[in-house]
């Protein structure tokens, strides 16, 4: 699906803000990419659009140089920026206009999307509230049926309504010929909707694990303040200590997206060593 190699990216090459950068999505999976204010989330996800080039190194999307715009790349590629400008028209202007760009587009589909989202198909787009023009923006992107759905802080401007209708639709839309991106700072808006977390932190790519790989090797749980010493990583919670420890016992527990996050971006190294040992070290 989407192939990173060796990536270095900058606006000016004295201040890159990715070097030697290397990454591997594939179909089937919903990804999470987390990653502090600055770190270059966004920048990333322009370059997988074909938006930004890289100085150095390739990206690939469905075996397509992404730098070169190919149509036949973007004809199953929908990116969704943080920030949208939504024309002047209604949703069946907008699809006369844009669909055709789309071979496997599904207007019955689209429709129905907006309908879920309780976007009023006969409102002109621009007159709409922001919220209700990020819905529309990403029913057209679903609707569409590429294998490539990218998007950045799509839950910006939604209710928690709307939050928990964008978590059920996005979870239906995933089929195993489709890859989905979702970038945010809001990792709560993720909970139980991603498989896969992706970090970005000091210009690196320091985590790309799927959630089920994460917890098979920690454990994510809530302890007293006394025993906090047996734990990787703590932060301070109402009944105790918020906790990451080492999955000794091979029990599942749920990933907590935030607190993995604090850890990883806290220079937290105990947390990303085991995260980053060979899968057959893990029970040594």
């Amino acid at each position: 699906m989407i192939q990173i190699n060796n990536l270095s990216f900058g606006y000016s090459r004295k201040s890159l803000l990715f070097r030697n950068l290397n990454l591997r999505l594939q179909e089937g999976h919903i990804y999470g990419l987390l990653g502090k204010n600055g770190a270059g989330k966004s920048t990333l996800l322009k370059n997988m659009a074909g938006l930004v080039f890289p100085l150095e190194g390739s990206c690939q999307v469905n075996g397509f140089d992404a730098s070169k715009r190919y149509p036949a790349m973007l004809q199953d590629l929908y990116f969704i920026p943080e920030e949208i400008y939504m024309p002047a028209l209604t949703a069946r202007q907008f699809v006369a206009n844009t669909a055709p760009f789309y071979p496997f587009f599904d207007e019955d589909v689209f429709y129905s999307y907006l309908s879920e989202f309780d976007v009023p198909q006969h409102a002109v787009f621009n007159k709409l509230s922001f919220g209700q023009q990020k819905k529309a923006i990403i029913a057209f992107g679903l609707a569409t049926n590429a294998s490539v759905l990218i998007m950045d802080e799509p839950t910006n401007g939604l209710d928690i309504p709307s939050k928990v209708q964008f978590r059920r639709i996005i979870a239906s839309a995933l089929t195993e010929n489709r890859c989905i991106i979702i970038s945010t700072h809001q990792v709560r808006d993720l909970d139980s909707l991603i498989d896969t977390l992706v970090v970005v932190h000091d210009r690196e790519i320091v985590l790309n694990e799927s959630l089920d790989a994460i917890s098979e090797r920690l454990t994510f749980t809530t302890i007293p303040e006394s025993e906090s010493s047996n734990a990787l990583y703590t932060e301070d919670a109402l009944r105790g200590k918020q906790a990451i420890l080492p999955n000794l016992l091979g029990n599942y527990s749920k990933v907590d997206m935030e607190l993995l996050f604090n850890a990883i971006t806290s220079g937290n190294t105990s947390v990303t060593e085991i995260l980053q040992r060979p899968q057959y070290e893990k029970s040594l």
